[in-house]
């Protein structure tokens, strides 16, 4: 019987304890291929290192060797190009790719399990797999951070409101705020990295559960699989996800931050805010309401988060009662896993879009910086500092003298000094000097403040730091 055999019999990789098939439900549930097919090119790869280890160590001949590898070579060939055909009757990516390699090669396929088992095989392959991802992820971070470091250069003195509780807080620079953004991705990065360097260990050759009796050499294929070391307990190695549950977790926190700033552009091309235009490419219309643009990027790169928070939750929930060492539950954390990246590359790639294609609103910017009296710190910082307040007591006197401005519907800079006297005598008129939305950003030249010209050697720092 042929291995690609649609027949319903006993699974010719494991069948000899069986005499009959599974059911047909056993069947749906059991087959892992319409997702695991992702780890093709890390399932070629492992089976290539562990078949060149097996001939190193004279466990198998070189020309066995040869035909697996060629073999190998050949299936791959074919998935890239889309001419290979999975059966889900063969389960996963591992027996769909040996089943083949048997067709193509005979004998010296059925060799290359030796000093194997699935449990090794998939752990190796996963860890493979999510490497590489975390290595794509890290290069559009970086590409993120380089285009808000971009423009936070071309606008480090456009003025803007800065908000706490969403309300008028103090004036910043449009500069400023990008660059926060800047910091958050790059704390994304290190924890990709970090999760990186701790999955980077090989499971490979610890077989089911226990080892193997075979003199395998694990060094030589975590050193040709790029792997740091081989992972030092047998039991540990088939059957730990942390590298799969970090993942999550740091793509989860960096899905907050996408979100986060969706958020903001989509409050920015609000007609509330008008701060930002965003043009045709990344956004849609109503099929009823002829004018209406809306920033429907923004609005799916916040909404995927929850998809990946999701995720998350699914596989701690799968890993969390599991006994040692490997049970099936692991099929369930391919899914999450896959979903996430997915959802993390798409959101990544629309975020990169947004900021480089967004067009600020310099009018809107300014004037609803001046709303809200986001001078009044400047006001109490002079009382401090020029007429010897208390903080606390000068806090109490600018409170005094904004609600008499907004009584009379002025603002700070236009509310007439003679009037701020009558509330406290010991102001002069050189407290003009610091009402200015101009002037308080200006003067904020403190580390990590929002001076244009701290904006200016924030950004380079950045870029040296982190592109």
């Amino acid at each position: 019987m042929s291995p690609n055999d649609n027949s319903k019999s006993s699974n010719a990789h494991w069948g000899g304890r069986f005499t009959g098939g599974p059911a047909d439900i056993m069947e749906k549930i059991n087959a892992s291929i319409a997702f695991d097919r992702r780890l093709f090119l890390q399932d070629i790869a492992g089976s290539r290192a562990h078949a060149d280890m097996l001939v190193a160590q004279d466990i198998l001949t070189p020309e066995d060797g040869k035909a697996i590898n060629e073999g190998l070579e050949l299936i791959s060939q074919e998935i890239l190009a889309g001419n290979f055909s999975f059966s889900e009757k063969l389960e996963d990516i591992h027996m769909n790719i040996e089943s083949r390699l048997k067709e193509l090669i005979g004998e010296p396929a059925g060799r290359l399990h030796t000093a194997r088992s699935r449990n090794d095989q998939v752990a190796t392959d996963f860890r493979l797999w999510v490497r590489d991802s975390l290595d794509d992820i890290d290069k559009l971070l970086c590409k993120l951070q380089s285009v808000l470091i971009d423009n936070s250069e071309k606008y480090a003195d456009l003025i803007m409101p800065g908000y706490t509780h969403l309300q008028t807080a103090q004036p910043i620079t449009f500069g400023h705020h990008l660059l926060s953004y800047v910091e958050m991705f790059g704390r994304d990065r290190g924890r990709f990295s970090d999760c990186r360097k701790r999955l980077n260990e090989s499971p490979l050759g610890a077989g089911a559960l226990a080892g193997t009796t075979y003199p395998i050499d694990r060094q030589h294929t975590a050193k040709s699989l790029g792997f740091d070391r081989p992972m030092v307990n047998s039991l540990d190695a088939v059957s730990d996800r942390d590298f799969a549950l970090e993942f999550l977790s740091s793509a989860a926190i960096t899905m907050t931050h996408i979100s986060r700033f969706s958020e903001e552009i989509i409050l920015w091309c609000s007609d509330s805010f008008g701060f930002i235009e965003l043009s045709d490419s990344f956004t849609t219309g109503s099929s009823m309401m002829p004018q209406k643009r809306n920033p429907d990027a923004a609005e799916l790169s916040r909404a995927k988060s929850g998809r990946v928070f999701g995720n998350l939750m699914t596989l701690l929930s799968v890993m969390k009662a599991l006994p040692l060492a490997y049970s099936k539950d692991m099929q369930e954390d391919k899914e999450p896993v896959f979903d996430s990246m997915d959802s993390l590359l798409l959101s990544l790639n629309a975020i990169i879009g947004m900021v480089d294609d967004l067009k600020p609103i310099p009018e809107a910017m300014y004037m609803a910086a001046q709303k809200g009296y986001p001078t009044a710190t400047d006001l109490a910082d002079w009382l401090v500092t020029s007429v010897g307040l208390p903080f606390r007591e000068a806090h109490k006197v600018t409170g005094k003298i904004v609600k008499a401005a907004y009584d009379k519907n002025l603002s700070l800079e236009d509310f007439p000094l003679t009037e701020m006297q009558s509330i406290d005598r010991r102001i002069t008129d050189d407290v003009i000097s610091v009402l200015s939305i101009e002037s308080s950003i200006s003067r904020r030249t403190s580390e990590g403040g929002t001076a244009p010209e701290n904006v200016l050697a924030s950004a380079a720092i950045a870029r040296k730091r982190y592109l």
